[in-house]
């Protein structure tokens, strides 16, 4: 059975987790510690009313962080009520899926794709050419439960550098990052295929990512792969603050 949209919700909480979390009755506000908006986002819970929304924003305020919501699938009435007080749309997100066997059934050419951690120096430069610094590796430290780095090489280069981590039997990457001068030689494809291999031995049966809606090229990727469309998530956040880090 394909797991369903609340899973993956759950699955990006334990495998992408904020540095600290804090639960109001109707709101849970997050610390992201600089970690981008997944980890700084707040969501919510039944019971909230159109009044809590302020004292959440300043709750984040008060954590440093600009406020900004996570709005998931069937939460209509609150994306209605941000949109009434002012804030905006930002950065729509897909979420896909597929068996990790769709993955696993070829093998990785040699010096091509390496599962590894802790993350190498070359990884980590890697990442921060393409905006992924310190604090989202701090993100990737604090993950629990069984997780990796993935290390590409192309042309006898080292041209990419991703995360994978599993919760509940899916694997789920993130920062995946291929050098703009290696980007649609395929290394791409081969980085998912090892990150699959890798999940299949520790016992995952699917695989998942997140992929903003703007982001083309990779969405691209991953439906070339084969992964499935199951839903999203967008943010929204004040006019008057710009994008939230």
């Amino acid at each position: 059975m394909t797991p369903d949209l609340s899973q993956l919700y759950a699955v990006t909480e334990a495998t992408w987790p904020a540095a600290t979390q804090q639960e109001t009755p109707v709101f849970t506000l997050r610390n992201g510690a600089g970690g981008g908006k997944r980890v700084s986002a707040a969501t919510a819970r039944p019971g909230w009313t159109p009044d809590d929304i302020p004292a959440a924003a300043d709750a984040m305020r008060a954590m440093g962080q600009d406020p900004l919501f996570m709005l998931r699938a069937g939460e209509d009435a609150l994306d209605q009520a941000l949109a009434d007080a002012g804030y905006v749309v930002i950065d729509p997100v897909h979420a896909l899926i597929c068996p990790i066997a769709q993955l696993t059934d070829l093998p990785i050419p040699r010096v091509t794709a390496f599962a590894i951690w802790e993350p190498l120096a070359i990884m980590r430069e890697i990442w921060a050419a393409g905006g992924i610094g310190p604090a989202r590796i701090g993100v990737m430290q604090r993950a629990q439960g069984p997780k990796t780095g993935l290390f590409g090489r192309t042309g006898d280069k080292p041209a990419g550098a991703g995360y994978c981590a599993i919760h509940d039997g899916i694997a789920m990457v993130h920062a995946l990052e291929i050098t703009q001068a290696y980007r649609s030689k395929g290394l791409g494809k081969w980085m998912m295929r090892c990150a699959a291999i890798w999940a299949e031995r520790q016992g995952a049966t699917h695989m998942a990512v997140l992929c903003t809606t703007a982001n083309v090229g990779a969405n691209a990727l991953y439906a070339s792969l084969g992964l499935t469309l199951v839903g999203g998530y967008h943010y929204r956040i004040r006019k008057d603050k710009g994008t939230a880090s």
